[in-house]
């Protein structure tokens, strides 16, 4: 047993002085998931802190110049132009000047004062279709918000009940919350599963691999002396994404550390396992890149980062079972955001240790077929 501890430190210590021993390579590791994490924080984000639209007036009324004030005091509405007819404006929306076309119709004012009904039409650019209906929900809140202030200030009939907005957890519902702890996982696994997957391709270019076949090291402590050293790195690079989310982001941090990092440690094994896999199948460094971006971009659009895994079709939603990264989206965002804690989040956790002792053993046996 001390015998078999030696030779996997041995192999450990090989593997990082190999990840290691170039200024390059050090920072590599540490510095692109910082910048990923910035880049994420700053674009990926659904959040709509600007609105150019067209403004369609066929009533210029006192109530109409108030609504648009309304929509522009808002801080979000920019106007790129007032028009009487829609075909006026349609051309602003067609080349990409306006998200949105705001058409008051020509009763507007008197429908309102008799308490009928005085619509006002959004017309969206429909090819963006997640940041158009952001578009059109603010101006819908906003005209509504309007409309009730109106009629109860004009007492035309009763204001109706107004609803009362409130988001746990995110309370601004800023995009970049849910969103930076979710690149805890995803950022790890994108460094890790492609370090995993080379570091077997590149004994085989390198030849060293060869010098395997006659080592005393079993195909298990093989698989042992390559895991460990990705582990280190995964833990590194996590920990420098959760710097960047406590410190840069300043987004609250809820829950406990130590939940999230057995967390992380599990979604690390069972990543590690499919990285070791693929690095038993490629031939060198090409086909191990090639397989990793294969299979990391579905494991990113079935993991829940963009959609929610509820939305996809039933099929899907079985896939995204065996995705590592689907429990570990869940783990982080539970435990950042909501606090969540450790029995809360124990059958995601028994989740990845079952991806792992099948991901494991499948890559020990395709490295002792390899070796014989």
């Amino acid at each position: 047993m001390l015998a078999s501890f030696l030779r996997i430190l041995t192999l450990i210590r090989k593997e990082l002085l190999v990840i290691l021993k170039d200024p390059k390579s050090r920072a590599s590791l540490v510095v692109p998931p910082i910048l990923q994490c910035l880049i994420f924080g700053y674009a990926a984000t659904y959040d709509l802190n600007s609105v150019p639209y067209v403004l369609v007036d066929q009533d210029r009324s006192t109530a109409s110049i108030a609504l648009v004030a309304k929509l522009e005091g808002s801080g979000l509405f920019q106007r790129q132009g007032t028009f009487t007819q829609t075909a006026q404006a349609a051309p602003l929306l067609d080349a990409g000047r306006a998200m949105v076309i705001v058409v008051i119709g020509p009763r507007f004012e008197r429908d309102l004062e008799a308490g009928a009904a005085a619509p006002v039409q959004v017309i969206a650019d429909g090819r963006n279709s997640n940041t158009s209906g952001i578009a059109q929900g603010y101006a819908s809140t906003i005209i509504g918000d309007f409309a009730a202030a109106r009629q109860a200030e004009t007492g035309a009939k009763s204001a109706g009940v107004k609803a009362s907005t409130r988001a746990w957890f995110n309370p601004q519902l800023e995009t970049r919350w849910s969103m930076v702890p979710s690149l805890i996982g995803t950022i790890t696994m994108m460094m890790t599963m492609m370090l995993t997957a080379m570091s077997v391709a590149r004994e085989r270019e390198e030849g060293t691999f060869d010098q395997l076949l006659v080592a005393p090291f079993t195909p298990t402590e093989i698989m042992i002396g390559k895991a460990v050293p990705s582990m280190i790195v995964g833990i590194t690079q996590a920990s420098a994404i959760l710097l960047v989310a406590l410190f840069w982001f300043q987004i609250p941090f809820a829950g406990s550390l130590f939940t999230l990092y057995v967390g992380l440690a599990l979604f690390l094994a069972a990543a590690i396992g499919f990285g070791l896999f693929l690095s038993s199948l490629a031939g060198n460094m090409q086909q191990a890149m090639i397989l990793c971006f294969v299979f990391l971009m579905p494991f990113m659009l079935l993991s829940g980062l963009v959609s929610p895994t509820d939305n996809m079709p039933a099929a899907l939603q079985y896939l995204t079972m065996i995705n590592p990264l689907t429990y570990a989206i869940r783990i982080t965002r539970t435990v950042y955001l909501e606090g969540g804690q450790f029995a809360e989040l124990l059958p995601d956790m028994l989740a990845l240790i079952a991806i792992a002792a099948v991901t494991m053993p499948i890559s020990a046996w395709m490295f002792k077929h390899r070796l014989n």
